[in-house]
């Protein structure tokens, strides 16, 4: 967009490198100045009016109030969850542990499951086809999938704490964490039925994973999981349903304890005044007394 002089709105071109317009002679940098650093300064006050709400309503809302704190921290904690086992399966040849990082099951983590799915996930869809899709492999990776989601549905309800802070009673994170829920269980739900759908198949090839006379169950694990979810899915609830402060009400709290501060500190400093005049009065008054009995000494040594 070319630039015009903001005196006669000539339209300057490329080449017009001189401070002045040729047209009126106006010089363009120094042209209304004065109006020019109002406006400025305007603008610069209503950017930081616009700051001081955005923070301050993201304080108030992440941690604003007792309950909030607590949100914050039960929002965080479902991540242990996903570390604990949710369900194992075991064969004769290989064992799938569903946690994280195998620290509580033997044989393959989810991670080596996920692993060898994007290794070769077209032997994965030639194994489910082979199965009509109804069968243990099928199962597995759905259930895989559906912890993913829950996985993704509790990050995104920790987030829209902190994305929804102008919205102090905002229920997306409850939304969300209700999702996370509903996935955690409909992928305990595909496992089971993996190991259900596992009597109909002697033998599976779950990409590169043999498994031969499949077994398998929800472990302790999965509870704990679930009970950390539904305790946040609670806490965003309770936060939701609860009265929550306008940005006015809120500055309205912060000009009244600056003004109690300022008054306390007014108060501190007319008595550390007040103590020095006192102090000073002390000192010329012992002054004083030192002196008179100087000058009687002195009157009984003319004696």
């Amino acid at each position: 967009m070319a630039s015009k002089c903001p005196n006669c709105g000539q339209t300057l071109k490329w080449y017009d490198i001189k401070a002045e317009c040729k047209n009126c002679g106006v010089s363009i940098p120094n042209f209304n100045w004065e109006a020019r650093l109002e406006e400025d300064a305007e603008r610069a006050a209503a950017s930081s009016a616009s700051f001081h709400k955005t923070m301050n309503m993201f304080k108030y809302s992440v941690w604003g109030t007792k309950l909030r704190i607590v949100r914050i921290i039960l929002s965080f904690i479902p991540i242990v969850g996903y570390i604990v086992p949710w369900f194992k399966i075991t064969s004769e040849a290989e064992n799938i542990g569903i946690d994280v990082l195998g620290l509580f099951t033997d044989g393959k983590s989810l991670i080596d499951l996920i692993s060898s799915f994007f290794g070769n996930s077209s032997l994965y869809f030639q194994n489910m086809k082979y199965e009509g899709f109804s069968g243990p492999v099928t199962f597995i990776m759905l259930g895989v999938l559906f912890m993913v989601l829950c996985l993704l549905f509790a990050v995104i309800a920790f987030f829209m704490i902190l994305i929804t802070n102008k919205k102090p009673k905002s229920k997306k994170m409850v939304i969300f964490d209700a999702l996370s829920i509903i996935s955690s269980v409909l992928s305990v739900v595909m496992f089971t039925l993996a190991v259900k759908s596992g009597t109909s198949f002697t033998a599976v090839n779950l990409g590169d994973i043999p498994l031969y006379e499949i077994r398998g169950g929800i472990m302790w694990g999965y509870f704990v999981a679930l009970a950390l979810l539904c305790i946040a899915f609670i806490a965003n609830l309770l936060v939701a349903k609860a009265p929550a402060k306008s940005h006015e009400e809120l500055e309205e709290e912060r000009l009244a304890k600056k003004a109690e501060k300022e008054e306390k500190e007014r108060q501190a400093a007319q008595r550390k005044e007040e103590a020095r005049i006192e102090a000073e009065k002390k000192a010329e008054e012992e002054q004083k007394r030192i002196v008179e009995e100087a000058r009687a000494k002195l009157a009984e040594k003319k004696k």
